[in-house]
C-alpha cells in the first residue's frame, strides 16, 4: 500500500532578477520518508525548503499539501528575538488548538531530551545550544513535514546520533540539507539531486547517491559529445555556402540554431562548479612539531579540561579532536598553537613553524568590510596566496564567489559563503602548519570532498576539529579523545576506528546520560489525558508496516536468489549492478521499518499495561 502524500509540488518555477532560479521542479514527500536534499552551493536548496514551507511565492506551479498537514521548519540560523526563556521560544511553532499550559509542557519536554533547561533565558547560547533548541522547537510541534535545515551544524557527534536515533523513530515526511554525509548516509531513505533548476529523485539512502549521480553525469557528458558531433557536420554544411533560399534550407538553418541552445545548455549541465581549494607546505617544519609534557589546563572552579596530558606530533601528522562540547578541544588546539598558557607542564614547539589558524568563532572577520577589502586590507587588487600575487577576484573565483559578491560586506554572507571566506584566507598562507577548528560547517558536499582531498594531500602537518565523521575518517590519521576527568588518548584512525575499539568513557558516559535525560524527558505533559492507546499516527504507521515488512521481505528473498545466479555478472553486469544496488536499499529499508515496528509494539505493550 502506496504510503499518504504529504505534500508535493508541480511544475514550480521561480525567477530572480534575470535569472531563473527553479525551472519546473516536481517532487513528492511521503509520509515516512526521510528525503535527503543534495545540491551544489547556490542550486537552491535553501530556497526550496521556504517554497515547501509555504513562506515562498513561486511565480508559475502548484504546492499541494495534504488537508490538515502541519510543516515545521528548522533555519541555518535561530531566531530567538522577542522570546525571554527556551520554554517560550520551543513552544512558538506548537499548533495554536493546544492550551498555554500543554503548550509549554510539550516544549520542556522537548528541551528536556536535548539537555537544554526551559526556564533558561535565549541570550548567550553557544553554537551547540542553539541548534538543539531549534530542533526541540520544531519536534516540540510534532509535524506531518519536517524541514531541516543543515540540522548538524555546531551538534557533537552524540547529539548528531541522538539526532539520527529520533529521526528515524518520526512518523511524519522529512527533507534535510545537511552536509554531514555520515549523518544523510544514516537517516535517509531518499534522495532528490536539484541540479539546473529541476529535481532528480533516486529512491535510496545516500549511501547510493554518489554512483547514481556520477553514472548520471556520465551520460550527460556522452550526450555532449554526441551533440558537439553532430554541430560539426552541420557546421561544415554551413561553411560550404549553402543557401537559406529553399524551405527545406530554412528548416535545417533553425534546426541549427536550436541545436546550438541545445548545446549549451547541456554544457552548463556538464560543468561543475567548484571550490578550487589549494593547500601548498611552505618550508618544512622541523621533524617534532609539538611535545606537551603534563600539560594542564582549567578555567576558575570547574575541574580542569585538561590533566597531566603527554603527547607528541610529528611532521605529516593529521590529528583528530574529538569529544562533546565543552570537552576542551578549542582549548587544546590553542594550548599546542600558544594562544594561551597551561596552568602546569611544558609545551614543546617545533623549529620554522609557520600556522594557518581557521577559527570556529570566524571573530576575525570584519562584518563590515566588503569581501575585496578582506582578501586586500591593504588596498590595491591582489592577494598574496602563497607568496604568488593573485587577481582578488581570480582568487575569489577559485571559492565560488562571483562580481556580485566582490562589493559585499562579509557580514550579510551565509555561514557557508564565510567559512569558503576563512578558508580562502587560511589557504591563502604559506604554512607548515594548518589548524582546523569546524572547518566543514555550512559547507557544501562537493566543497567537502575537494577540502578533504586537498587536506590528504598536503605535505605539512593538520590539526582538525571536527563532528564530521565521514571528514574525520577520510583525513586523519589519529584521533584524540578525552577519556573523562581531563584525562585525553590518541589512537590510530578516524572516527570509526575509534568507535570499534569501544568509545572513551567519557563519550559513552555521555552517550548514557543523554539517554538517561530523553528517557526521563518522554511522560505524557497532560497526565490528565493519559493516552491508554496509541495516537492515530502512530497506530496508522504500525498497519502500514505489518503490510510494508512482509512486502521488503519479499523483494529481500527475490533479490538474493537473483544474484545467487554465478553467471549473471559475466552474462548480464548491467543487471548485476542494478540488483546489488537494490538489495542494499531493500535491506537498508527493512532495518529501518523492523525498528519503526519494535518501537511502536513496544509504546503499544506500554500504553496497554497502563490501562
Amino acid at each position: 500500500m502506496a504510503r499518504e502524500i504529504v505534500i508535493q509540488l508541480k511544475d514550480v518555477a521561480l525567477t530572480r532578477g534575470a535569472s531563473p532560479v527553479f525551472a519546473g521542479v516536481d517532487l513528492t514527500l511521503r509520509r515516512g520518508e526521510r528525503a535527503a536534499l543534495v545540491g551544489a552551493n547556490g542550486a537552491g536548496k535553501s530556497t526550496l525548503m521556504q517554497v515547501l514551507a509555504g513562506r515562498l511565492e513561486f511565480d508559475r506551479g502548484e504546492r499541494v499539501l495534504a488537508t490538515g498537514a502541519y510543516v515545521a521548519v528548522q533555519s541555518q540560523e535561530a531566531d530567538f528575538a522577542g522570546f525571554d526563556s527556551l520554554a517560550a521560544y520551543a513552544a512558538a511553532d506548537i499548533p495554536p488548538d493546544r492550551d498555554e499550559a500543554t503548550r509549554l509542557a510539550l516544549a520542556a519536554a522537548e528541551l528536556d531530551a536535548v539537555g537544554l533547561d526551559p526556564t533558561r533565558g535565549t541570550t548567550g547560547l553557544s553554537g551547540g545550544e542553539a541548534r538543539r533548541a531549534s530542533l526541540a522547537r520544531v519536534f516540540a510541534a510534532d509535524p506531518d513535514l519536517l524541514l531541516l535545515d543543515e540540522p548538524t551544524n555546531h551538534l557533537d557527534i552524540l547529539a548528531i546520533e541522538a539526532l539520527e536515533k529520533r529521526l528515524k523513530s518520526f512518523a511524519g515526511a522529512v527533507l534535510v540539507v545537511s552536509h554531514d554525509r555520515a549523518f544523510l548516509g544514516t537517516i535517509s531513505t531518499s534522495c532528490l539531486w536539484l541540479r539546473a533548476g529541476k529535481v532528480r529523485r533516486m529512491d535510496g539512502g545516500y549511501a547510493g547517491f554518489e554512483s547514481w549521480a556520477a553514472s548520471i553525469e556520465d551520460a550527460e557528458r556522452k550526450a555532449l559529445d554526441r551533440m558537439d558531433q553532430k554541430l560539426e557536420e552541420e557546421n561544415r554544411w554551413l561553411a560550404r555556402g549553402v543557401t537559406a533560399r529553399r524551405t527545406r534550407n530554412e528548416g535545417r538553418l533553425a534546426r541549427l540554431i536550436a541545436l546550438r541552445s541545445q548545446r549549451k545548455d547541456q554544457a552548463t549541465l556538464v560543468r561543475k562548479d567548484r571550490a578550487d581549494l589549494v593547500a601548498e607546505a611552505g618550508q618544512a617544519s622541523g621533524r617534532l612539531v609539538f611535545e606537551a609534557k603534563a600539560v594542564s589546563k582549567g578555567f576558575g572552579d570547574a575541574p580542569p579540561v585538561i590533566r597531566a596530558l603527554d603527547l607528541r606530533i610529528l611532521r605529516g601528522d593529521r590529528i583528530g579532536i574529538v569529544g562533546p562540547n565543552g570537552a576542551g578541544k578549542s582549548t587544546l588546539l590553542k594550548l599546542l598553537v600558544g594562544d594561551i598558557e597551561a596552568d602546569s607542564g611544558t609545551v614543546r614547539r617545533g623549529t620554522g613553524l609557520t600556522v594557518a589558524y581557521l577559527d570556529q568563532s570566524r571573530d576575525s572577520l570584519d562584518p563590515a568590510a566588503t569581501l575585496w577589502d578582506t582578501f586586500a586590507p591593504t588596498g590595491g587588487d591582489q592577494i598574496m596566496v602563497r607568496g604568488r600575487p593573485k587577481h582578488v577576484a581570480a582568487y575569489a573565483k577559485d571559492f565560488l564567489f562571483g562580481p556580485g559578491h566582490l562589493r559585499q560586506p562579509v557580514g550579510t554572507f551565509s555561514g557557508g559563503e564565510r567559512n569558503r571566506v576563512m578558508l580562502a584566507l587560511a589557504l591563502a598562507r604559506e604554512s607548515n602548519l594548518l589548524v582546523l577548528d569546524e572547518p566543514t560547517n555550512d559547507l557544501d558536499i562537493e566543497t567537502l570532498d575537494v577540502l578533504e582531498d586537498v587536506l590528504a594531500a598536503y605535505d605539512g602537518t593538520v590539526l582538525l576539529v571536527s563532528h564530521d565523521r565521514a571528514f574525520l575518517d577520510g583525513v586523519v590519521t589519529s584521533t584524540l579523545a578525552p577519556l573523562g576527568d581531563g584525562r585525553w588518548i590518541e589512537t590510530p584512525g578516524g572516527w570509526s576506528d575509534l568507535a570499534s575499539q569501544g568509545l572513551p568513557p567519557t563519550l559513552s558516559a555521555a552517550r548514557s546520560a543523554r539517554k538517561a535525560v530523553a528517557a526521563a524527558a518522554t511522560p505524557d505533559p497532560a497526565p490528565a489525558r493519559a493516552a491508554a492507546k496509541l495516537s492515530y499516527k502512530d497506530q496508522r504507521r504500525l498497519e502500514q508496516l505489518d503490510t510494508e515488512m512482509p512486502r521488503l521481505s519479499a523483494r529481500l528473498t527475490e533479490l538474493e536468489t537473483i544474484l545467487a545466479d554465478p553467471a549473471l555478472y559475466t552474462r548480464d553486469p548491467a543487471r548485476f549492478e542494478r540488483t546489488s544496488t537494490e538489495l542494499v536499499q531493500v535491506r537498508a529499508s527493512l532495518e529501518a521499518a523492523e525498528l519503526d515496528w519494535l518501537e511502536l509494539e513496544e509504546r503499544r505493550e506500554a500504553l496497554a499495561a497502563k490501562g
